[in-house]
């Protein structure tokens, strides 16, 4: 993509063009030639959007939840992005649910923009793609931007690092409160909303939740912080120790009941984080494990094409499986050039 092209549409996202905003998250997901540069392009533009992160098992409700999130924003006069992690086709890499209906509260409000994004195998269900598009939506100038992950079971923990606020949905009854204690979901959320709280249980997993997350607090190891980050101040203290309990709600999100409320504690959290210095924090932390991701992501880039120069790994592996050489010498082969080209450069 021309310099030119780029430039047309930075200039299309900025001015609120919606056409512009479509074709921009397409070309970031797909990773189209010229995404860096739109990337690079539309960051100075963002850092005005809070963005909130809610994950769960399926079946907990996530994208009604999502829905009704989103209209009762708007209801507030704000604007709202969503982007929905959808798991992988293993044919063609596209999001499997993609086509699905959602925000069936939202049809035809301009001002909600909604995209469903392949996770492109990416362990928690989050590709660097997604944090482009939130980039994408930042700049366009969404107020509120909502990503909703796959929850099937794998470590959500991708959410914390594209996240302001995380919120876990659990449902009643279902279990799901001992299978996050054993991923470690539990270590990641801000607000935990018990769904289709007008089913048999739920009170007995809201005291549960409670229960655990008491647990938690106390017995949690120094350093690490309510989204596991290891958050701490300059002087070395906990972070998180500031103030910031995590909530547990009930909500039936199919009829829209604690929604409200739900938004009311996203905004205390969104206020203790700015009131805290957390938040300038987590986006340090955020933007220090995006730069580490892209490093390791070009770095194995400029492997794979070395590893061709040098005959391919099947010849590679015919050579150690001869024992006419080690794996440890073949890596050392391989990065050569690589470390030669540091060593000049600091020479």
């Amino acid at each position: 993509m021309s310099k030119a092209r780029v430039d047309d549409l930075v200039s299309g996202v900025l001015d609120g063009e919606h056409r512009a905003l479509a074709r921009a998250i397409t070309i970031i997901e797909n990773r189209e030639a010229g995404y860096r540069d739109l990337v690079s392009d539309l960051h100075a533009h963002t850092g005005d959007a809070a963005v909130i992160g809610v994950t769960g098992s399926p079946g907990a409700g996530k994208s009604t939840l999502v829905d009704k999130l989103a209209k009762r924003y708007r209801d507030h006069g704000l604007t709202v992005g969503v982007i929905a992690v959808d798991p992988s086709s293993p044919y063609s890499g596209g999001a499997v649910l993609g086509d699905r209906i959602r925000m069936a509260s939202n049809v035809g409000d301009m001002d909600v923009f909604f995209r469903s994004m392949s996770a492109r195998g990416q362990l928690g269900g989050l590709s660097t793609a997604t944090a482009d598009a939130i980039t994408a939506l930042d700049a366009f100038g969404k107020d509120r931007i909502v990503v909703e992950t796959v929850g099937a079971g794998q470590n959500e923990v991708d959410v914390v690092r594209t996240a302001d606020s995380v919120v876990v949905l659990v449902q009643p009854g279902s279990g799901d409160d001992v299978q996050m204690l054993k991923a470690g979901i539990l270590e990641i959320g801000d607000v935990f909303v018990v769904n289709k709280a007008d089913m048999d249980g739920a009170a007995t997993t809201v005291a549960d939740l409670r229960e655990m997350l008491h647990m938690r607090d106390g017995s949690a190891p120094s350093g690490i912080g309510h989204h596991g980050m290891g958050s701490t101040n300059d002087d070395g203290t906990d972070a998180d120790s500031e103030g910031w309990d995590p909530t547990v709600l009930e909500t039936v999100a199919t009829e829209g009941t604690g929604v409200e409320e739900l938004i009311d504690v996203l905004d205390d959290h969104e206020a203790h984080l700015r009131e805290t210095g957390e938040l300038d924090r987590r986006e340090r932390t955020r933007y220090a494990e995006e730069i580490r991701q892209l490093l390791r992501s070009d770095a194995a880039d400029l492997l794979e094409d070395e590893i061709d120069r040098n005959g391919g790994m099947e010849a590679l592996v015919d050579e150690v499986q001869a024992r006419e050489t080690d794996p440890y010498t073949v890596a050392d082969r391989v990065l050569e050039p690589l470390v030669d080209c540091v060593d000049r450069r600091r020479g």
